[in-house]
């Protein structure tokens, strides 16, 4: 995380937004897009981090957002990283897999919503919950990699094919293709 006017701006509006909530494991949610934020390296991805359940998890709107100073940039991200009610989740992941700072943010938020230890009792949903949350940390990772090296054809050809396997509700496996890449396929 990196401290700037404008991440301290996101900073203090996250508190705000967050400050009586809990999360899963009876803690203060702040504690979770902090968390995020850590990782991140730059101001619009530790923006975006500290901000990204804000309009999700309150009644906090985009323009709202615009209008107490948060950037154009962070809010567009923002819109990429909102799920929306009754999408399904894989089309959700899929969608916000050709915007790097998206992806940077969602993988934080996986890893640290894959974290049992923050539960107090593990359910099985719990378990098929972080389930999921692996497939989408492989499909991500090789997704974050294709374009940090610019191979936006390649990234769109992996993006299409994650979607169009889950479609078809198949098993999701990982394969070493000959260009020596890690792919996440179906089969």
């Amino acid at each position: 995380m990196i401290y700037t006017d404008k991440t301290k701006k996101a900073m203090l509006i996250m508190f705000e937004k967050h400050k009586n909530q809990l999360d899963k494991g009876n803690l203060p949610y702040v504690n979770h897009p902090l968390h995020v934020a850590e990782s991140m390296d730059d101001e619009i991805s530790t923006c975006a981090a500290l901000l990204h359940d804000v309009v999700e998890d309150t009644d906090t709107s985009f323009d709202e957002l615009l209008q107490e100073g948060i950037d154009a940039k962070t809010v567009d991200v923002l819109r990429v990283l909102k799920h929306q009610k009754n999408q399904d989740y894989y089309e959700y992941i899929y969608n916000l897999s050709m915007n790097i700072i998206a992806v940077k943010v969602k993988i934080a938020d996986l890893i640290h919503n894959s974290d049992l230890t923050r539960l107090q009792d593990v359910s099985k949903k719990d378990l098929k919950r972080v389930d999921k949350y692996k497939i989408c940390l492989l499909f991500l990772s090789h997704q974050l990699c294709l374009l940090k090296a610019n191979e936006l054809d390649l990234a769109q050809q992996n993006a299409m094919e994650f979607l169009e396997k889950h479609k078809n509700n198949k098993t999701i496996w990982l394969k070493k293709p000959h260009h020596k890449v890690w792919f996440l396929y179906v089969k």
